[in-house]
């Protein structure tokens, strides 16, 4: 403890010790002159009151500094902390407004349009508050027949063929005991051939994702195929019931192996009360007397079990669909904001890379100079920084241009990126012209390289990872040494860079561009050895 502060803890014990021994001499003395005078029994009620009276002000004062030292009561200049949300409502609300923010960024005007659009109808849902219940499953599974069994009139073609629903068609109903209004959505088959096919499945999975509740309808036991959109929508944290329809189909025995079967096979993704049998449109039967028989629908299990769910879950189950939505609305805002900015970076990459090219070009020296390399690097991390809403100064943006030069030395990869521009290029020349082509080419490539990586660092809130710098421009120089690449970044190199500058030997042929074997960069080391070193502070100093 600071000796100023224990001196003021002593002097203020000091203090109170010396009050309380003065108190109690008072009350003494008071205790009696009132006895003396009056009568001891007076004399104790006296003093009783007395001690009553500073319990009370006591207890007033820890009280009042207990109120003060309460959240959202202290007042002053301090900061106030920012309100987290805490009702998923709430929190909703608050990505809306970030989106918004986010979508002014957006340069391209039908994503921005799109975004809005969808925002807004996230808002009516919060403020509708209708549950949303789609109907999900394979084509003709009886999805249809199920919604018109829940709603109790004709909602749409019963017993249609594959494919007859071409969109989500929505019906709304009461249930007894649920305050809400069910809007139950009709989507088109999923597992369709065909084109067409494979359009309304889209369809039909992004109804499902914005559903609060889905049911997802089958007619017998649960395919592979079936199980994989199931398992995707259970992910993403939608709730489902799995509704095996057509139960009248089945002998009873038949009827409850499948619904055991079902609820082991679901397990982990739905409950197994959330496993319901049904005949949504029983099969007509013809009795003995020739007459044609129409069973009701079974639909009731069905019934009751939607009315439990929404009795117990029902608000939570609207509240995390709208949260849900919200955030991958942001997601997909974000994204596409990543991408507009990869675009503009990777156009700075491609121009900074055929300047470090002509730098090099026009450099007498015998070897790619990666320091003349780096200053070009400089100014190329401060434009990709702009991009990703960075500011950066120049000594920070040399620091890491040189960092990554020395890196890319210390790889192996300056040495493998030689090696593959040189085998790529073949030129029948000799001596110097050979040399500088080589030089200017492999100063391009080390450049995009080196960008791309600068990329992946300012995507990342400028943090190279948990492999490091290393095993980001590992990474880079892989994804960027493909043969078909290769090939066509050479033979831009010599367009952009060797044949303007006139390094490239006019009488020579026209390459032939073969690929060399495998070069896998050399384990980590030092390529030059003291050289480097040496090379490298030199170098530093000049620039």
């Amino acid at each position: 403890m600071p000796l100023p502060r224990l001196l003021t803890l002593i002097a203020a014990f000091c203090l109170t010790l010396g009050l309380i021994i003065g108190l109690v001499s008072s009350l003494t003395g008071l205790y009696s002159q009132v006895a003396w005078s009056a009568s001891p029994l007076l004399a104790n009620l006296l003093i009783f009151l007395i001690i009553v009276l500073l319990g009370t002000l006591i207890f007033a004062l820890f009280y009042y500094f207990r109120l003060l030292q309460r959240p959202g009561k202290v007042k002053g200049k301090r900061a106030i902390n920012p309100k987290v949300p805490v009702i998923k409502s709430e929190a909703a609300s608050e990505n809306l407004k970030a989106i918004r923010q986010q979508v002014d960024r957006i340069q391209d005007e039908v994503a921005r349009q799109a975004l809005l659009l969808r925002a807004r109808e996230i808002e009516a849902s919060m403020a509708r508050g209708s549950v949303r219940i789609v109907v999900f499953g394979t084509g003709s599974a009886g999805k249809t027949s199920a919604v018109n069994a829940l709603v109790g009139r004709m909602a749409g073609q019963v017993g249609a063929p594959m494919g007859t629903t071409e969109v989500g068609e929505t019906y709304t109903l009461k249930l007894k005991g649920v305050d809400r209004e069910l809007a139950i959505t009709d989507t088109p088959g999923i597992l369709e051939a065909g084109v067409a096919g494979t359009y309304r499945e889209e369809l039909a999975r992004q109804l499902a994702a914005r559903a609060d509740l889905i049911l997802f309808v089958l007619d017998g036991d649960l395919r592979k195929s079936e199980y994989e959109p199931l398992r995707t929508l259970a992910q993403i944290g939608k709730r489902s019931i799995v509704v095996f329809n057509k139960v009248d189909l089945y002998p009873d025995s038949d009827k409850d192996e499948i619904v055991d079967r079902l609820q082991q096979r679901v397990k982990g993704l739905v409950a197994a009360m959330d496993v319901v049998a049904i005949s949504a449109n029983p099969q007509k039967v013809v009795l003995e007397d020739g007459t044609i028989f129409q069973p009701y629908p079974d639909i009731m299990p069905l019934i009751r079990r939607i009315a439990a769910i929404l009795r117990a879950e029902g608000e939570d189950l609207i509240a995390d669909n709208i949260l849900l939505q919200s955030q991958h609305l942001g997601d997909q805002a974000r994204k596409l904001i990543d991408a507009q900015r990869r675009r503009a970076a990777d156009k700075v990459v491609e121009r900074f890379q055929w300047i470090g090219a002509g730098v090099i070009a026009v450099t007498p020296l015998p070897v790619v100079d990666l320091l003349a390399t780096a200053a070009v690097n400089a100014q190329m991390v401060i434009e990709i920084a702009k991009i990703y809403g960075c500011e950066l100064n120049i000594d920070r943006a040399k620091e890491l241009a040189l960092s990554l030069a020395k890196t890319l030395a210390s790889l192996g990869i300056v040495e493998g990126v030689i090696q593959v521009v040189s085998r790529a290029l073949q030129l029948s020349v000799a001596g110097f012209v050979l040399g500088k082509a080589i030089q200017a080419v492999s100063a391009a490539y080390l450049t995009r390289i080196a960008g791309k990586s600068f990329i992946e660092y300012f995507r990342h809130d400028q943090d190279w990872g948990d492999g490091g710098i290393a095993e980001v421009v590992q990474k880079q120089f892989q994804l960027n040494r493909k043969d078909e690449f290769v090939k066509a970044f050479v033979k831009d190199a010599i367009a952009r860079v060797v044949e303007p500058l006139n390094i490239y030997h006019p009488e020579a042929s026209e390459p032939e561009l073969e690929m060399p074997e495998e070069l896998e960069p050399e384990p980590l080391h030092q390529p030059r050895g003291d050289d480097w070193e040496t090379y490298s502070n030199k170098r530093h100093d000049e620039w």
